[in-house]
C-alpha cells in the first residue's frame, strides 16, 4: 500500500455499503462543486496527511452540487477523462456526499470515491492514541457508515420491486445495520463511563481551585507548540493536520500563580458533525475552562485566516462554549514581514502576537493571561489558625505572594483569590462567612 509523505498507510476508500476496499498505490483526483471557485489546497493537505498523493483537481461552478451525481453530466464526462489521463485510482470530494451521489459518481467515473468526511475520520482513526479517543473515532465512523448502509438498503428496495425479490443480500444488510446500531449503543455506554470518570477528575481539579485555560484553534495552528513553549513540556509536535486528538493538560506558572493549561483537538472547516458529536464530551470538558485561548495561524492569507477564525467560532458555538471568556493569539508571526504584522494589528487589535518557535511575544501572552484573571479576582481578608498550616500553603500555591501578618489569634492574610476558590477560604474571612468585604489591598 502506498505511504504518503508522513510514511503512513493511506486510508481505505469507503463504498456506499460502508465496506472498505483494500487498495494499492493511491493517487486521488480532488473535486469540488459550488458557487465560488473552490480552494482545494486544504483537501490536498488532508489527502497527503492520510498518505494519498494528489493527481489533479477539478471544480464545477454551480449554485449547488447536483443532488444525484454531485457534478452535472457534462462535467462528469470531463472528470472521467481527467481521472484517466492523470492515472488516478481514487476521486476525493471536498464535501460530504449523499450515499446516492457517492454511488453514482463511482459508476460514472469508474474508480472508488471518498468524501471529505471519510478522509477526516480516517485521519482521526490513525492519530487516536488513548482508549477514549479510539472509542470516539469508532463511534463517529459507525454513525457515518450506518447512513450509507441505509442508503444502499433504500436503493435495493427500489430495485427489488415486489414479492419474490427479497434475497440473502437484503437480509445481510439488515443484519449489518443491526450490528452497527448495537455497537453504537455499546460505544455510547462506554463513553458515558469515561465521562463519569472525567467528572470525578474535574471535581478534584475544582477542589484544587487552580484557574484553567484551554487552547483551541484551527488544526495545525501551533497549539501543541505553544503549550510546550509556555510550560516547558514536551507534548508531541508534528507538522500535520489533527496531530493532537486527546486533550493534554500541563501546569503553567505566571508571576507566581499556577494555571492548568489544556491543549484540545484542532478544528477544521466542514468538521464532520459525527466527530463533533463523538468528541462532544471531551471538548465540553476542555472548553469549560475559565479562559479559552484561541490560537490562529498568522502566516495564513487574510481571507483564509478569516475562514479559519469563523470555523473555530462555529464549533465553539456548537459545543456551547461560545460565551466563555476568550483571548485571540496569532501564532507564527516569525514568518511575517513588518507590513503584514501591522495589518494584523489593525484587523485584530485585541490579539496577542506570538511565535511558539522563536519565543517572541510569549511574555506578552503571559501578561495578557495574568491581566484576564486579575480582573476576576476577589479580595479576601483572612485569619488562619496557626494549627492550619495546610490552608496557608494552599493559599500560597493558588495566589503566590500574599500580604501576611502574624497576630495572637493566627496568621492574618490579605490576598486576591480566584472567584472559584473563595468558598474554600470563606470560613476564615474576617468579614464573616462567604464575604470578602472591601478590597484590603486598596485596589
Amino acid at each position: 500500500m502506498d505511504k504518503g509523505r508522513h510514511g503512513r498507510t493511506a486510508p481505505t476508500p469507503t463504498r456506499a455499503d460502508g465496506v472498505h476496499n483494500p487498495r494499492a498505490r493511491q493517487r486521488a483526483f480532488a473535486i469540488a462543486a459550488g458557487p465560488e471557485d473552490a480552494e482545494l489546497s486544504e483537501l490536498g493537505e488532508l489527502l497527503r496527511t492520510a498518505g494519498v498523493a494528489v493527481a489533479g483537481e477539478m471544480h464545477q461552478r454551480r449554485a449547488r452540487p447536483d443532488p444525484d451525481r454531485y457534478f452535472g453530466r457534462g462535467k462528469l464526462a470531463e472528470l472521467k477523462e481527467a481521472v484517466r489521463a492523470a492515472d488516478a485510482n481514487l476521486v476525493a470530494c471536498d464535501d460530504e456526499l449523499l450515499p446516492r451521489q457517492e454511488r453514482n459518481l463511482e459508476q460514472e467515473v469508474g474508480v472508488p470515491v471518498i468524501d471529505r468526511t471519510a478522509i477526516i475520520l480516517d485521519i482521526f482513526a490513525d492519530h487516536a492514541n488513548s482508549a477514549e479517543g479510539k472509542l470516539q473515532v469508532e463511534l463517529a465512523q459507525l454513525q457515518y457508515n450506518l447512513a450509507r448502509m441505509r442508503g444502499l438498503w433504500s436503493h435495493l428496495e427500489r430495485l427489488g420491486g415486489g414479492v419474490g425479490t427479497r434475497g440473502p443480500g437484503e437480509t445481510q444488510i439488515e443484519t449489518d445495520r443491526r450490528l452497527a446500531r448495537d455497537r453504537i449503543s455499546a460505544l455510547k455506554r462506554r463513553l458515558d463511563e469515561t465521562k463519569a470518570t472525567r467528572a470525578i477528575m474535574r471535581q478534584e481539579r475544582e477542589r484544587a481551585a487552580l484557574p484553567t485555560i484551554a487552547l483551541a484553534g484551527y488544526t495545525n495552528a501551533g497549539k501543541s507548540s505553544l503549550l510546550n513553549a509556555l510550560t516547558g513540556a514536551s507534548a508531541g509536535v508534528r507538522d500535520r493536520l489533527f496531530h493532537t486528538l486527546d486533550p493534554t493538560t500541563r501546569t503553567l506558572d505566571i508571576a507566581g500563580r499556577t494555571y492548568l493549561l489544556t491543549d484540545t483537538v484542532g478544528f477544521i472547516r466542514k468538521l464532520p458533525h459525527q466527530l463533533v458529536d463523538a468528541f462532544a464530551a471531551t471538548l465540553e470538558e476542555a472548553l469549560r475552562a475559565d479562559l479559552i485561548v484561541h490560537v490562529a495561524d498568522a502566516s495564513a492569507p487574510e481571507e483564509e485566516l478569516a475562514e479559519m477564525l469563523s470555523a473555530v467560532d462555529d464549533v465553539l458555538e456548537e459545543t456551547g462554549a461560545s460565551e466563555r471568556p476568550r483571548l485571540l493569539v496569532l501564532n507564527k508571526i516569525d514568518l511575517l514581514d513588518g507590513e503584514r504584522r501591522r495589518e494584523l494589528t489593525f484587523r485584530h487589535p485585541d490579539a496577542v502576537h506570538v511565535s511558539a518557535t522563536s519565543g517572541e511575544g510569549l511574555d506578552d501572552l503571559g501578561a495578557a493571561i495574568e491581566w484576564r484573571f486579575e480582573s476576576t479576582l476577589e479580595a479576601m481578608d483572612l485569619l488562619l489558625p496557626y494549627a492550619d498550616g495546610g490552608s496557608l500553603s494552599e493559599l500560597h500555591e493558588l495566589v503566590g505572594e500574599v500580604e501576611r501578618e502574624d497576630t495572637a489569634e493566627g496568621v492574618r492574610v490579605r490576598a486576591r483569590v480566584a472567584v472559584g476558590a473563595v468558598p474554600r477560604f470563606a470560613r476564615f474571612s474576617v468579614n464573616g462567612a462567604g464575604g470578602a468585604g472591601p478590597d484590603p489591598l486598596g485596589e
